[in-house]
């Protein structure tokens, strides 16, 4: 069985960790939490970051460092995971969907504009499976409506556009640490900033809101989001080979690319041009005219030994926000095909060749 996706831990993991335990700062302070979170933020193009224990709580941070008032509207894909709905509608604050391009299956920046109204006060571009957003136009479209920009980057480590790291574009930026990332700390998160006040909030709102001046006195409610040292210390091994880990991402692509591209009954991932797509999960979408949905697909690849995921179900497909009366109604047609016709195939940085191989040919053989 070829599974879909596994961490690549080798190198000064190992070591990190075993000075955390020798130490004795194994939780949620030490060397290693400063190290990653200044060095994360400086990759990226940021000026701080503030680490967290996932990237859910890194965009629930995100959004409540905002302070928006309750029922303002936040743009977001429908074509994402929950995490970023469910973030919005904890603060008290109303997603919008937004349709996904057909190619890059981003946010459809075309789409934005007509969505902004006077309760309009962020927008949530997601950088999907590694292709990044065309931040440059996002921002211009943010800045003209006096918009704030969370970008969700967990899913594009080291992803770039015009030469730019995705994470330093938005006022704020999320990334996840997740074990199938492309740098992994296990469970862990980040939320960027250059706004100094910003990362001072998101500091307080992770760490209880302790007040700086009278620890156990609270002029607000935070969360426990901590990560700890030992998790930073993976984090950081990881960061020093963070070139490694992304080239192997776009070989994989490429082995992939030169054995798919022939098949018409696959639409396969793009690079548009002027971006650093790191091909976070390699992602198969069948044409309209294969006689069977992604849920066959997937099964016939199980039956030749290959584990899938499917795509995402859009958010204004989800009975969890029909029950809250979110999006009842609502259609996107693109995220509605790509859930249906569309999964993604083993990306893992474990990866060989034999294997891509291996799963080329099951491709092939189930699509016939």
């Amino acid at each position: 069985m070829i599974p879909v996706c596994e961490p690549l831990l080798t190198g000064n993991e190992s070591r990190y960790v075993e000075d955390c335990i020798k130490s004795g700062w194994v939780s949620s302070e030490g060397k290693y939490i400063t190290a990653f979170e200044e060095k994360w933020a400086a990759y990226c193009g940021a000026k701080f970051g503030v680490a967290c224990s996932n990237g859910t709580t890194a965009l629930q941070m995100a959004v409540s460092a905002l302070d928006l008032p309750a029922g303002s509207e936040i743009i977001m894909p429908s074509f994402t995971i929950i995490s970023c709905a469910l973030a919005v509608v904890e603060t008290g604050c109303v997603p919008v969907l937004v349709d996904c391009e057909p190619d890059t299956w981003n946010l459809d920046l075309d789409a934005v504009e007509a969505k902004i109204t006077p309760r309009t006060r962020a927008i949530m571009p997601v950088h999907m499976f590694g292709h990044p957003v065309d931040m440059p136009r996002l921002m211009q479209i943010a800045k003209r409506h006096d918009l704030k920009v969370i970008e969700d980057a967990a899913e594009a480590h080291g992803a770039e556009v015009g030469g730019r790291k995705v994470g330093g574009f938005g006022d704020l930026a999320c990334f996840s640490f997740y074990a199938n990332k492309i740098i992994t700390t296990g469970e862990g998160g980040m939320v960027l900033t250059s706004d100094p006040d910003l990362a001072a909030r998101l500091k307080s709102l992770r760490n209880l809101c302790f007040r700086p001046e009278r620890r156990f006195y609270h002029t607000e409610l935070g969360h426990n989001y901590r990560l700890t040292n030992v998790q930073a210390a993976v984090g950081l091994a990881q960061l020093e080979r963070i070139e490694e880990h992304v080239e192997k991402k776009r070989w994989m692509a490429r082995a992939y690319r030169e054995r798919l591209h022939d098949l018409h009954q696959l639409a396969l991932p793009v690079e548009r041009q002027g971006v650093k797509n790191v091909y976070w999960m390699y992602g198969l979408v069948l044409s309209d005219d294969v006689p069977f949905d992604a849920v066959e697909f997937a099964a016939r690849l199980q039956a030749l030994g290959v584990q899938t995921r499917p795509l995402f179900l859009g958010m204004h497909e989800q009975p969890v926000f029909h029950e809250r009366g979110l999006h009842v109604g609502e259609r996107h047609a693109v995220t509605e095909r790509l859930a249906r016709r569309g999964l993604y195939v083993p990306s893992g940085l474990t990866l060989t060749i034999q294997q891509i191989d291996a799963v080329s040919e099951a491709v092939r053989a189930s699509l016939q």
